[in-house]
């Protein structure tokens, strides 16, 4: 598998989600189907880990829960994408909180601008990983490592959780639902991941 690195913290609260979301009972069943560490009965085991092992066990995890649930899993990961928004929020830094609650106060494109900017600093290691354009009206958010993607060789786009998280945010930041269309996977043998936000 590449080593692609993941911020241990984000991890924490994606597993807390996954288990939120599944059970407790189900992701056991999921992780000793194959042959992974009940990591989620021990959350000190994920805060242990540093970045690169984080990405290992992001990416794990994913591919353990699609090859379980099988044509179930886009659903479940959608909703797992929407529900680790909150759970993201409520651990990010102080200045991020602040500047996020100044958005509230901008126009509905720079909220949402904002929005996918927090979502690419939690969800990245390093500056850069992931980052947000500006389409037209449009938006365009890059995902340069995509770390559930590695060793997948897929035919179509599997970054389900981030697809449902950036709807979250957009949701959070405007009220309303988007459309939101992963255009291009690096499963599928792209560069990146990119995910085309329409705004209308």
């Amino acid at each position: 598998m590449p080593e692609i690195l993941f911020p241990p913290q984000a991890l924490r609260s994606f597993v807390e989600t996954v288990s939120a979301q599944v059970g407790n009972d189900n992701l056991f069943a999921v992780l000793e189907k194959s042959n992974l560490p009940p990591i989620q009965a021990d959350l000190s085991a994920a805060r242990a880990m540093d970045a690169l092992a984080a990405g290992r066990a992001y990416a794990s995890l994913q591919r353990a829960m699609r090859l379980y649930y099988g044509r179930g899993a886009r659903g479940i990961f959608l909703r797992i994408g929407a529900q680790w928004w909150p759970r993201l929020i409520a651990e990010a830094p102080f200045a991020l909180k602040l500047q996020m609650a100044f958005a509230r106060l901008l126009p509905a494109s720079a909220r949402c601008r904002t929005a996918l900017n927090v979502v690419a600093r939690l969800l990245s290691s390093n500056a850069g990983d992931i980052s947000a354009h500006t389409l037209d009206r449009d938006f365009l958010l890059v995902d340069h490592t995509s770390p559930c993607t590695a060793g997948e060789h897929t035919d179509e786009p599997i970054c389900w959780v981030t697809l449902g998280l950036v709807r979250e945010s957009l949701r959070w930041a405007d009220s309303r639902e988007f459309d939101v269309i992963e255009t291009t996977c690096r499963a599928q043998g792209a560069r990146q991941c990119e995910f085309k936000i329409v705004i209308g």
